[in-house]
């Protein structure tokens, strides 16, 4: 057992929740609990004479306020980090905010970004539909393609020498 651990005797067990009770309340694996608690997200539970972990009813508000977060789009990083704030008495209402603002901008750039490539497909699809069928290698009609790769520009196909915008 580590050292610093609560050691709970026999009547205070009966009133706390093992680690089986507790995943199955909160809809949390048992793996994915002691990855929380290694990974700070939640405090060290108490322990039985015997070494079982047992928790006291509020780990199923930390629970979902994980649950909740990470619906959020919160990162486990993320949400650690919110908690120490929590635990060090700061409110980390204004980090919050900075990360979700940062975030709607990240989604912002994607979306533009999947707009272009749409619109690319799109246009890519309309010369196909008027061609049919292309010779190629093994098919002529992606061999020919302008659409790049990866980031979904033009500008992978000028670096690797083909035909751009």
């Amino acid at each position: 057992m580590k050292r610093g651990t609560a050691v709970v005797d026999d009547e205070q067990e009966r009133r706390m929740l093992k680690i089986g009770d507790v995943s199955k309340r909160s809809g949390i694996g048992i793996e994915a609990l002691r990855f929380y608690e290694k990974s700070g997200l939640l405090d060290s539970p108490a322990r039985t004479y015997s070494g079982y972990r047992v928790y006291g009813e509020d780990v199923l508000e930390r629970l979902a306020f994980i649950k909740q977060a990470q619906a959020l789009g919160f990162s486990l990083d993320e949400i650690r980090q919110i908690i120490d704030d929590a635990r060090k008495g700061q409110s980390p209402c204004d980090e919050v905010r900075e990360i979700v603002r940062h975030r709607m901008e990240e989604l912002d750039a994607r979306l533009r970004e999947l707009h272009r490539y749409r619109k690319e497909l799109k246009t890519t699809l309309e010369e196909w539909d008027k061609v049919g069928r292309a010779p190629g290698h093994i098919c002529g009609l992606i061999e020919s393609s302008d659409v790049g790769h990866g980031c979904h520009d033009k500008t992978e196909g000028l670096k690797r020498g083909k035909r751009g915008a």
